[in-house]
């Protein structure tokens, strides 16, 4: 006969929460996997139905650009407010505006692009909502999950696998049918974010001071970041790689397979480039290097091989073997720097730190984008995407050789 415990009998201690798979997480990750799906289909859906629709290749580089540049001008304020009003509030309304972008995106497309400035004002209301999305997106793995970098590798290989499904379908949509189906899915998934941050339960959340002002907050913010060399020091290198790399790869990339092989192909190129994003994520989980972001710089070696492979004139099965190679590169470093940058800044100034080092990150990325077609004009696209392939291995020597970088050290506990 079991023993009855007494009145007075310690009770059992209760269980620790999981490391990752919490309840707050599981919500996190559908939430966080639902909206990862619809921004990974948008460009390529973009860019496939302008080109199907005739428009040249400097109207997907503007679109690009006005998705981009407001969300690089706004994610500042974004941090703030996300500080102030908590990051889920902030991050249920971007999804409930990117809910109506999409249903207005698919409207135009329907019906036909036949105005570009309406498509384009849709598309900076899209990358506003972003801004004001994204700070809450990094502040937010450290109070669902105990091992925040195993917690990134998860959510960084949802991203991958999103990446992976989400150009293919768009390409195989928009290519079947239409774009504005593509836009008619993005919308169904971020009504099904919104609703799984509207269910998340999340303990107090560190706060800046009462009474402080926007100003204020967004002052102290910036003597944070730039108290952190290896953070501003990142970001000044990703500028030079924003600008000359990553910002016009997109439409270039866009420009040269499409025509040439369909965009069929070119989303399912994009595809590949998100299983290697999935081998990078999984490998994240796992590998754990003393010196995080050094392990990231040495990763990130792969990159290049995006550009050059298309250069190259590769037939698709090897491009797409370079797309996969890159994506795993990419994220791994991905990894290291979300991790370093969420555990070693204090949450009360976590929101705002993120979002000074997006910014920095990627507000070179839409003057990328808008120079993408001139340039190609002037140079030819493939002398454009040989110099971006060159910048990458530029970015990952100057990534090495800065010390504050190279010899992070990883936080205790992580």
């Amino acid at each position: 006969m079991p023993e009855l415990r007494s009145a007075t009998a310690p009770a059992r201690p209760a269980a620790p929460a999981p490391a990752i798979w919490s309840r707050n997480f599981r919500l996190y990750f559908t939430a966080r996997s639902s909206g990862l799906l619809s921004d990974a289909m948008l460009p390529v859906a973009v860019s496939a139905g302008l080109l199907g629709a005739g428009h040249s290749l400097a109207s997907v580089g503007y679109a690009m650009a006005f998705l981009m540049a407001p969300f690089a001008g706004l994610v500042l304020v974004g941090g703030v407010l996300a500080d102030r009003f908590t990051a889920r509030r902030l991050m249920i309304a971007a999804d409930t505006v990117n809910l109506g972008t999409r249903i207005l995106l698919a409207v135009l497309f329907f019906r036909g692009v036949d105005s570009l400035a309406q498509l384009y004002a849709l598309l900076a209301l899209a990358g506003a909502a972003a801004a004001m999305f994204q700070p809450g997106a990094a502040s937010t793995v450290p109070l669902v999950a105990r091992d925040v970098q195993g917690a990134n590798g998860v959510l960084r290989t949802s991203e991958a696998l999103t990446t992976l499904l989400g150009p293919a379908l768009a390409g195989v949509l928009a290519g079947a049918a239409a774009t504005g189906w593509v836009m008619v899915l993005a919308a169904v998934a971020y009504g099904l974010s919104a609703v799984c941050l509207l269910a998340l339960r999340l303990g107090p959340v560190p706060a800046p001071p009462p009474g402080d002002s926007l100003w204020r907050n967004l002052v102290v913010g910036w003597h944070e970041f730039r108290s952190r060399s290896w953070m501003w020091g990142t970001i000044v290198i990703w500028m030079f790689y924003s600008v000359l790399c990553f910002g016009p790869l997109l439409p270039i990339a866009a420009g040269l397979i499409v025509p040439a092989h369909g965009s069929t192909a070119y989303g399912l190129l994009n595809g590949a480039f998100g299983a290697g994003t999935v081998l990078g994520g999984l490998l994240a989980i796992r590998v754990k290097p003393r010196r995080p972001l050094r392990g990231g710089a040495l990763a990130m070696l792969a990159y290049p091989l995006y550009p050059l492979g298309i250069v190259l004139g590769l037939p698709v099965p090897l491009l797409g073997l370079c797309f996969l190679t890159a994506g795993a590169g990419t994220t791994f470093w991905g990894v290291m720097w979300a991790t370093s940058v969420q555990t070693q800044v204090p949450g009360e100034v976590l929101n705002r730190i993120h979002a000074y080092e997006v910014a920095g990150s990627v507000c070179m990325a839409p003057v990328g984008a808008a120079l993408a077609g001139p340039a190609a004009a002037a140079l030819g696209a493939r002398t454009v995407l040989a110099a971006g392939g060159a910048v990458g291995l530029l970015v990952v020597a100057a990534l090495l050789l800065a010390r504050p970088i190279s010899t992070l050290e990883r936080a205790a506990g992580q």
